[in-house]
Formats: C-alpha cells, structure tokens, sequence
C-alpha cells in the first residue's frame, strides 16, 4: 500500500536532456544578462555585469598584454574583450545547466554566485559611488535562477517515463526556452527604442551647448600646412577620425548640466567647485594641438591634431592659489580623476611653464563628442595623453609624485612621458605596387612643443635627403612632409626621420611603447613595377 502513494520515478536523463539542459543554461545566462543590461540601461549602464566585470579585467590585465591587444585589435580590443567575456560566461553558463539536471538547487544557486560576483564588480569599480550599483546584477541573477530552475524542472519532473510524456517535457521545455528568450530580446529591445534617461539627458545636453566666441583665437592654419598628396593625413583630423585609446569599455555619457569640476590638495588656497557655465565664462582660448598616445608604435595611426576650444587651466590654478614648484610650490603633480575613476598624473610644472594647457570643451567647432571627454577634459601640449589627457575630468588633486601613483604607473609605465620625436610615412603604404618615375613619398613628423625642423628621407642605404616641409601651423602641432621620389624598378626600403625644433634627430633604433613611449625610424617597403 505504501508503495502505492510514491511519486513516479524521476525519469533518467537521455544525450538529449543533457544538450537541452546545457541550452537551457545559455538561455538562463542570456535572460538574467539581458535583466541586468535593463536594470542598468535605466540607471548606470557602467554597472551592467559585463562592463563592471570588464572593467576589473581591464585593470588586472597585464600591461604588455594590453599592448598586444591594442596591437592587434587597435579600437575594437573593448569589444574583442567584451565577446569574450560573453564567450566565457556562455561556456559557464552551459555547465551550471548540466549541473542543474542532476542538482537542481546548486544548478540555480551557481547563477545567483555569478550574480553576487557581478554586484561586486559593480561597487568596487573606481567610478561606483553607491550600492545600487548591485542592484542590476542580483536583478539578474534572481531571474536567471529562477528561470534556470524551472527549465529543470520541466526535464526532471516526475511524470509519466514513457517516449511520449519524454517528448510532450522536451516540447514544453523549447516552449518555455524560447517565450523567456524572446521576452527578454522585446524587452531589450523596446527599452533600446525609448532610450536611456541617463543617456537621453547627456545627449540633449550637448545639443542644447552653444560653445562661446575665443577670446584668444587660434590663428588660421597657414595655406601650406596641407600638402596635396593623396593619402597623406589631413592636417586637421576629422572628429570622427581622431583616435580612441582609453579603458572605458561603456563611454561615459556625462549631463552637462550636472557636471562639477572639483579643484583641491597641496597648495589650494581654498577648495573650489567649478561648473560648466563658469568654466565657458571665463576667457576662452582656441589652439591647435596634436596628441599622441603612449601607445603608438612607430608608424603608427595613435595620433591626431584638432582645434581645441576651451580655459588655461593654468589661470584656473593660479586662481586657486596653485604655485608651480618652480615657485616654491608644494605639489609637482597634478591627479585628475574621469567620472569612470582613471586617474591621469601630470607635472605641474609643464602644466604652468606657458604652455597651452586647456581645460577643453570644444573639439573641432563643435562640443567634445562624448568618446573625446564630453564635456570637458584636458589637452596638454608635448605630452603623452596617459600623462595629460584626462577625458570626462571630474576632479583635480595637486598632489606630488613621491606621495601617489596614477593609473598607468603601477602597470609599467613612466610617471613623466613628454612625447618623442617621431615621423611617419603615409603614402606609399606598405607593400604597395607603384609605377616608376615620379612617386609622392610623403607623411606627418611630430614633436609637441618643440616643434619640426627638419624632415629627411632615404632610399634603401642611399644618402639621406632633405624632404619638403608644410608650413608650420605651430610648435604644438605635427607637420606634413613629401619627397618626390624619381622610383626604379625593383622593390625598395623607404625609411623617414625628422629632427626636432631643439636640433635633435630621432634615433635610428627602435624601441617599444614602454615604459615612456616608442622611438626610431620608420620604414615601408614597396614594390616598383618594370617600365
């Protein structure tokens, strides 16, 4: 009799249980993401699980490594990173459905850990200011559970065992898959379409900014300055053109209107906060400044030159109570924090020594886009961006170098990095097939705040010879350069080096981006055809 009363037998699970309970656990991982993704989108989009997980990798990636990516995949290594972080947690995701077929409870509880690891991500991320920034990655994980748990259940119920009631679970479990897998796509999907406050309100913010006249205009760029050569680089970079190296694998999407500049430390009179409007209102300068980033190997694309609209950060400073060491100041660095938590470290001393330091809000004629800082951050003449170009600035410490490290210098690289000497050859490309007779070779050579003096290129182990010079815009930017090239058959090594404002030439042995910055002549091979 008693035997009677007991359930039927848990039916055995098939191959075919097993692959649709791995399915199963992708479906759970997709719909407990897609959860967090819209708890975020509606919040913090910094705090979805994979950004706030990416974010940590990024931090804890070795440098040489992210050098090697930024090699290899240049502006796409965030979503390089981001694809495989969704590939691991796919691979995860299958074996906690596995997992959940034979133990369902642990199946659901491993969800609810990849959650809690989410949520710490969130809040330990440099740019987290509050604790709701778990709450999107526990929303997800309690659906992901949830819906994890369920499917199983449909595949481990204890119902009839016979080939047709195996099929009517497999039936339902597709079912029930496929309506949670499409429910959470619409919602995404419908959230996409409405937008993001958070975003919404960035965006309109910038729309609505109307930039201010320069005070200081910046003077026209000189005819010369943009040689007529097909395919070298223009000499203004196009903002949509102009490079991105940074770790924010999210662009932060800052409200003008709620943006503040804090000004504090060693050597501030009185800390200050500084609004957007303030800023604007003050005396607005216009200057053309190349930048170059750290990680530019020789020839490479890293750099860019672009009118900059913005205040001297050094009056800003001064304003403050700020004294360069020179002066007997106390702080020899300035530490200016992103809203994403970067820390960029920057000498005051070259900050204050003259130079056209911006606090910038223009880029272009128009405001900063937001993947360049919008809406303000710094543009520092003759150094390496890792050193100066804070983007989405929000804070600026004076502080000294003994007594804090920035971002980059724990990672391997140079606290002080003034940029190098250094050419480039844009046309022919490398490998190219040109005619003979006449060949255009021609490129950019940049110093930052030294300026060019002289550009000189050499064929094969030929004598070198003085190539034409652009007109120089200023100091501060790169200048174009071209050799005409009387090119005979055969293939042949082109190879540029420049010499800088000071006199100096750039050394012929190459060396790479760390700790301070690549350096050495750049050379292209190309083939010539037979006349």
């Amino acid at each position: 009799m008693r035997n009677m009363t007991l359930s039927a037998p848990r039916r055995a699970p098939t191959r075919t249980d097993r692959l649709l309970a791995a399915a199963g656990g992708l479906v759970a991982g997709y719909v407990s993401l897609a959860v967090a993704d819209l708890a975020s989108f509606w919040a913090r989009p910094e705090a979805s699980p994979v950004t706030a997980v990416g974010g940590a990798v990024v931090d804890r990636t070795p440098a040489a490594v992210k050098e090697w990516a930024i090699r290899q995949f240049g502006e796409s290594d965030k979503a390089v990173l981001q694809l495989g972080i969704l590939l691991v947690l796919g691979v995860l995701a299958a074996a906690v459905g596995l997992l959940a077929l034979r133990r369902r409870l642990l199946g659901s509880a491993a969800v609810g850990v990849f959650g809690l690891l989410g949520a710490l991500a969130a809040v330990t991320r440099p740019d987290s200011d509050s604790a709701l920034d778990a709450v999107p990655s526990l929303a997800g994980a309690a659906v992901g559970a949830a819906l994890l748990y369920a499917l199983t259940g449909i595949l481990t119920r204890r119902a009839g065992t016979g080939p047709a009631a195996a099929r009517a679970d497999r039936r339902t479990f597709l079912v029930a898959a496929a309506s949670a897998g499409l429910a959470a796509t619409g919602a995404a999907a419908v959230a996409r379409a409405v937008g993001s406050p958070v975003e919404e309100n960035a965006a309109a913010s910038r729309a609505a900014l109307c930039l201010p006249r320069p005070a200081s205009p910046a003077p026209p760029v000189p005819p010369g300055a943009q040689l007529r050569v097909p395919g070298i680089s223009p000499f203004v970079t196009p903002n949509r053109d102009f490079y991105r190296v940074d770790t924010a694998l999210v662009v932060p999407r800052v409200d003008a209107a709620r943006w503040r500049l804090r000004i504090h430390g060693s050597g501030v009179r009185e800390e200050r906060t500084v609004t957007l409007p303030q800023l604007m209102s003050r005396r607005v300068v216009e200057r053309d400044v190349t930048l170059a980033c750290v990680s530019n190997e020789v020839g490479g694309p890293y750099v860019g030159n672009a009118r900059w609209l913005g205040v001297s950060l050094a009056d800003l400073l001064r304003e403050a109570g700020v004294r360069p060491p020179s002066e007997g100041g106390p702080a020899d660095q300035l530490v200016a924090r992103s809203v994403d938590g970067m820390t960029i470290g920057t000498p005051v001393e070259q900050v204050m020594d003259g130079r056209d330091a911006l606090l910038a809000f223009g880029m272009n004629g128009e405001p900063l886009p937001f993947t360049h800082g919008f809406p303000v951050r710094m543009v520092v003449p003759g150094l390496y961006g890792y050193v100066s170009a804070c983007k989405w600035i929000a804070s600026i410490e004076l502080t000294t170098f003994a007594a804090y490290d920035a971002y980059w210098v724990p990672r391997g690289w140079a606290a002080q990095a003034p940029v190098k000497t250094e050419s480039r050859i844009d046309t022919p490309r490398p490998l190219a097939r040109v005619a003979p007779g006449a060949v255009a070779v021609a490129g950019v050579a940049w110093a930052q705040h030294r300026g060019i003096r002289r550009v000189e290129v050499r064929i094969d182990d030929g004598p070198w010879q003085e190539a034409e010079l652009g007109a120089e815009d200023s100091r501060d930017t790169w200048r174009q350069w071209l050799h005409r090239w009387p090119a005979a058959p055969g293939r042949h090594t082109l190879t540029v080096r420049a010499t800088d404002g000071t006199g100096a030439t750039q050394p012929e042995e190459r060396t790479g981006t760390m700790p301070n910055g690549a350096q050495g002549w750049h050379s292209v091979v190309v083939e010539v055809d037979d006349a």
